[in-house]
Formats: C-alpha cells, sequence, structure tokens
C-alpha cells in the first residue's frame, strides 16, 4: 500500500536530505566566510596541484567543505589515472 502512495505522491525522503545537505552546506560556507567563487578557485587550485604529480579526472574531483565534531573539515576525492612522480617545471 506505501508503494502504491509513494507512486501517486513521490517519495519526500530523497529531497528531505538533499535539502538537509544543501543547509549543512550553507551553514558550513557561512562559518569559512568564503564566497562561492572563492571555494571554486581553492578547489580548482587544489587540483592543479595534485595534477602536477599525477594524471587527474578533473571531471570527477570532489573537493567539499564539511563541518565535523565542531570544525571545519576540507575532505576530497581526486581520481588518480595514474601518478607521474614528477612537477612539470621539474621536467623541463
Amino acid at each position: 500500500m506505501m508503494s502504491l502512495l509513494d507512486k501517486f505522491f513521490g517519495n519526500t525522503k530523497g529531497s528531505k536530505d538533499e535539502a538537509k545537505a544543501r543547509l549543512k552546506l550553507l551553514l558550513v560556507h557561512d562559518q569559512v566566510d568564503l564566497t562561492p567563487s572563492q571555494l571554486d578557485a581553492m578547489r580548482a587550485e587544489i587540483a592543479a596541484v595534485v595534477a602536477r604529480y599525477a594524471e587527474v579526472d578533473m571531471d570527477k574531483v570532489d573537493i567539499r567543505l564539511e563541518k565535523a565534531h565542531d570544525q571545519v573539515r576540507l575532505t576530497s576525492s581526486v581520481p588518480v589515472r595514474r601518478v607521474t612522480g614528477r612537477t612539470q617545471a621539474a621536467a623541463t
């Protein structure tokens, strides 16, 4: 019966969780006092530094700020295709 009701009215659990995650993100961004463009620039710079040492799948890089235990943490997932072991500056 519940699955039939979910089909008609939609399951709101997914949108509720998504709204909660967005609110947490906004609260963290307020605490670190960075604009969205500054956060985007920070993400790009971090990915660029990693890319100096490894071949990175830039489309799948995920860098975010999260609040945990009264601290703001930077967490990242940077898919590496292969490690190059050298910076481009050192190679020249």
